[in-house]
């Protein structure tokens, strides 16, 4: 039973090592992929999400998991989510780690070019136009691919802040726009 629970000093450092890596290796991934790789979790994404946590536990606690060997894995992981969270408040770390906003469309022309980028459909963003209250082209100012994932809308007849879009990719698309209907 000991066995089974207890942990070396030479195994505790090989789990952390592991966790570590596959850590690095997923961040990389995300970060070459894309932002659309974590967000809007179909079912199939979800599949893939639960598949990507078995891998990064097999690979960091070995062939026989043991208590100690899961509560390392786990520490480091806490442990790495703080020290990135730091990082990515230096313009550097931030550079390196945070995927930057993209504009997919501007007022009712959509950029085909930035789409393809984000890996967004059509029928992704027709789904977000509709959830956010849009019967029409007409009706859209912008429509930003967040960090996060998430699309948002911005509605025409609102005054657009160029600083609120100043980090935006393409952002400076929308000086030209012109702000359709009452500015409130």
């Amino acid at each position: 039973m000991e066995r089974l629970l207890g942990i070396t000093w030479l195994e505790a450092g090989a789990v952390a090592l592991a966790t570590v890596g596959m850590y690095v290796a997923m961040v990389l991934l995300v970060r070459l992929l894309g932002q659309r790789m974590l967000s809007g979790m179909s079912s199939y994404d979800l599949a893939a999400v639960i598949a990507f946590g078995g891998i990064i536990a097999r690979a960091a606690l070995g062939d026989a998991p043991r208590l100690g060997g899961g509560l390392v894995a786990l520490v480091t992981l806490v442990l790495l989510q703080a020290a990135s969270g730091v990082v990515r408040r230096t313009r550097l770390g931030a550079l390196l780690v945070v995927n930057r906003p993209v504009l997919l469309m501007v007022g009712e022309t959509v950029l085909e070019r930035h789409m393809r980028r984000c890996h967004v459909s059509h029928a992704e963003l027709h789904s977000r136009l509709r959830q956010a209250g849009v019967g029409h082209p007409s009706q859209v100012a912008a429509v930003v691919f967040e960090a996060s994932g998430t699309l948002s809308v911005v509605r025409a007849g609102q005054e657009l802040d160029p600083a609120l879009f100043g980090e935006v990719r393409g952002g400076e698309l929308l000086a030209p726009v012109p702000v359709r209907g009452p500015v409130k």
